[in-house]
């Protein structure tokens, strides 16, 4: 039997305000959210997080060293509101921070998955070209079910987000709307 979750990945107030349309964006990642509480899905926030002074970004990784020269002193640190979800976890959510650009990479995701016996993951995030896409590949080689909510996906590069979301991402995932997989849960 299969246990999903979903991931809502660095929608997070440092990032969401860098995409268009983030207000109708964010409603419909709420929509998602709204129909996994509904519907006993656990829903995990990822999200980008570093210690103070950034001591865990390389000056060779080029897009962190980029974010930590973009970003205020303090607003991509764990503990600053920069990192924290822009929708409010509830009870029984989990908030997980990562160091890179995967949901699995620096953070403690696998062992949670692990634990809870989840093999399925319904991934959302901004952005298309990076996190869900590096979480997507890292789950599918890790054999997890895995299904994209393509209108919960946003890139900087609408050409980018159409060829992964049409081309690259069918191979390895379901690619479905949000109100497409609500549709799905609902008659499960």
């Amino acid at each position: 039997m299969s246990k999903s979750a979903l991931l809502v990945m660095d929608v997070q107030n440092a990032i969401v305000g860098n995409i268009d349309k983030a207000e109708e964006y964010i409603a419909r990642i709420k929509e998602a959210v709204e129909a996994a509480h509904h519907f006993k899905i656990p829903v995990i926030f990822i999200v980008v997080g570093f210690r103070k002074g950034y001591p865990e970004i390389n000056p060779n990784n080029k897009m962190f060293k980029a974010i930590s020269e973009r970003f205020s002193e303090n607003s991509m640190e764990q503990t600053s509101s920069g990192s924290q979800p822009v929708i409010k976890p509830q009870e029984n959510d989990l908030v997980i921070a990562k160091k890179r650009i995967s949901a699995f990479a620096g953070s403690d995701l696998e062992m949670i998955l692990n634990a809870q016996g989840i093999n399925e993951l319904i991934l959302c995030g901004i952005s298309t070209s990076g996190v869900v896409l590096s979480t997507l590949r890292y789950a599918a080689d890790k054999d997890y079910k895995i299904t994209v909510l393509a209108d919960g996906c946003a890139d900087h590069d609408d050409e980018v987000n159409r060829v992964l979301l049409e081309k690259v991402f069918p191979r390895q995932a379901e690619v479905m709307t949000i109100n497409e997989w609500q549709k799905l849960i609902k008659d499960k």
